[in-house]
């Protein structure tokens, strides 16, 4: 995994390469016709996952070496990355060719609003896990609501990150200006974790799936020393954003903790640009499901992972070959 995630990998889109299984090329793009899922030629892709600690990178990785593991002409490598928007930016550049991301950041790419100014060419393979607006703060900067971070050092999440969409938004929600109302420390989880450990980071936003290790790591190591905030109060404000925000709740066995934290969750949705390969397209999403249970078992959001949700990534189309590959596996339309 450590190989795999070394930044300089991100080899999606980038012309013709030569590796031990003979010719490998870029995935092409989509020439119509009939979608057969079916790949003549050895294509290899790069994921674009999220920082090393969270989900996104841990089911990145399983994601890429179950593609492998089919046996078929497709294979990939995930990279760790600062996450959704930058990950929609550098799939649209070509530098990456399936990108994971928020729901409400990937909203934001096909509407040509928040990070971006024009509408972006991307489509989905399916919905996949649910992440969990996770608000944690150390009980000594004696913060009890998202208003009382004004003059905090408040992580907000790595540059570019669905993180710090979510961060800016629920920060404004309650009447602060993020530019100047807090101490913004923009950094990734790793480092949050380290800055709350030591006591240089008073209180932090991560937008992921459940459990997120680097999470796990904070309140296992700093158990009683940290708290999770209840966000909730803000979720209307945020619904007069987009939609797709929701009330959720982090069960208190993810993380032993004494009782349900109530939140804010968010759906996640896979992405690739719309003019892929279609039959590209089908062999990932046919992977997708097929290759769940190994999901699993490289981190536990990925039960959430099912047919029965995959098509609802609304405003973001399908691309028709996931659609094609949804079909052949029964998903409901």
């Amino acid at each position: 995994m450590r190989r795999m995630a070394i930044a300089g990998l991100t080899l999606a889109l980038a012309g013709t390469l030569t590796a031990c299984g003979g010719r490998q090329d870029a995935a092409t793009t989509d020439a119509g016709g009939d979608v057969t899922c079916k790949v003549a030629n050895e294509t290899r892709i790069g994921i674009a996952t999220g920082n090393a600690t969270g989900v996104y990178f841990a089911l990145g990785n399983a994601y890429a070496e179950q593609l492998g593991a089919t046996g078929g002409n497709v294979k990939a490598t995930a990279s760790e990355t600062g996450a959704s928007v930058q990950n929609i930016q550098q799939l649209v550049a070509g530098s990456y060719g399936v990108a994971f991301s928020l729901a409400d950041t990937a909203a934001d790419a096909i509407n040509g609003t928040g990070s971006f100014d024009s509408k972006q060419p991307i489509a989905a393979l399916a919905r996949i896990h649910t992440n969990y607006t996770q608000v944690i703060v150390r009980k000594a900067a004696g913060i009890k609501d998202v208003a009382g971070m004004k003059g905090k050092r408040v992580s907000t999440g790595s540059p570019k990150s669905g993180t710090e969409v979510i961060a800016n938004r629920l920060l404004t929600a309650a009447g602060l200006d993020p530019a100047k109302d807090i101490s913004a420390q923009k950094l990734d989880l790793t480092k949050t974790v380290d800055g709350m450990k030591d006591g240089s980071i008073d209180a932090l936003f991560w937008s992921g799936g459940l459990p997120t290790p680097g999470i796990t790591d904070l309140l296992t190591t700093s158990a009683g020393q940290v708290e999770f905030l209840d966000i909730t109060p803000l979720l209307p404000e945020l619904q007069k954003i987009n939609p797709v925000y929701e009330a959720g709740t982090v069960p208190a066995a993810t993380y032993k903790l004494a009782a349900d934290a109530p939140t804010i969750v968010v759906p996640n949705v896979l992405l690739v640009k719309d003019d892929l390969d279609a039959n590209v397209a089908c062999v990932l999403t046919k992977a997708l499901f097929d290759r769940k249970p190994q999901l699993v078992q490289a981190n536990a959001a990925a039960e959430q992972i099912t047919l029965e949700q995959a098509r609802k990534t609304d405003p973001v189309p399908l691309h028709r070959g996931s659609a094609k590959a949804l079909d052949d596996l029964g998903a409901p339309k």
